[in-house]
């Protein structure tokens, strides 16, 4: 956990985040009925393990096995030169090309869209999708791009004080979305 964070509640254990997963998989297949097409992105870090039980979900329905690759946005945020004086790049992995595929992005949160956008010009590097579309397990709303989710896990109404943090067992040895509070300094 973040220094000056601390716990306020828990919004979705294991079972709560596995059920809104299943159902997210769903609209994807839903949406996309030729899934040859499909490739699944997710965003470094906590996007991977989403678009990876996504994948797993889609495959437990339908018997067909959807691509996952990697997306690592480090070097195109557009806030680079603050986050760090040697940001560390892990690389991106996509599977097969882009190009005329339908590329889901996963997320894990979804909050000012400014990760969604640095993405999006990430991907375009790769090729030209047939169209590019928007997985994330929270939306906590408070926008500062005009960028909107197609499959959204759960709304999670939050302050600028508070922070939602997912977990994931791939990650973090749990899997739980909490919601944190930064703490005030005396």
């Amino acid at each position: 956990m973040a220094k000056n964070l601390k716990p306020k509640t828990t919004i979705l254990d294991a079972k709560q985040m596995a059920r809104i997963i299943r159902r997210m998989a769903g609209e994807i297949v839903e949406s996309q009925p030729d899934l040859s097409g499909l490739l699944l992105a997710g965003i470094r870090t906590r996007g991977v393990p989403l678009a990876e039980k996504i994948a797993a979900e889609i495959e437990a329905m339908e018997g067909q096995k959807v691509p996952v690759g990697i997306l690592d946005i480090t070097l195109y945020r557009d806030d680079l030169s603050t986050i760090a004086a040697h940001p560390q790049v892990k690389g991106t992995h996509l599977p097969r090309s882009i190009d005329d595929c339908v590329v889901v992005l996963c997320d894990d949160v979804l909050y000012t869209g400014r990760t969604v956008r640095a993405a999006l010009d990430e991907l375009i590097d790769f090729g030209r999708p047939k169209a590019v579309k928007l997985a994330v397990l929270i939306d906590r709303g408070h926008r500062e791009l005009p960028i909107q989710a197609d499959f959204v896990g759960k709304e999670v109404p939050t302050s600028q004080n508070e922070v939602i943090e997912v977990s994931f067992q791939a990650t973090d040895g749990a899997e739980q979305v909490r919601i944190l509070e930064r703490g005030t300094r005396a």
